[in-house]
């Protein structure tokens, strides 16, 4: 993996800034109807997410004329 350096040298060498993200979710739901209509039941069995790696996100939706917005913003600070 080569030498290791001092955390002087490591600090010098370390690039980066600080990084905002606003995520503004503007969806919108209007003018819909829904009639005589049967919903499912939201069901998650124990493997669901089995072997899932990273951020995984798991959303559910047992209705009619329904928006889902998502957003993940994930800030990772390093330091030696």
């Amino acid at each position: 993996m080569g030498e290791s350096v001092d955390s002087a040298t490591l600090a010098s060498q370390s690039g980066g800034m600080l990084v905002q993200q606003n995520t503004t979710l503007t969806g919108t739901v209007q003018n819909n109807s829904a009639d005589h209509l049967t919903t499912g039941e939201n069901i998650i069995s124990g493997g669901a997410a089995a072997g899932a790696v990273g951020f995984p996100t798991l959303i559910q939706n047992s209705g009619n004329n329904v928006l889902i917005q998502n957003a993940t913003v994930l800030s990772v600070e390093f330091k030696p």
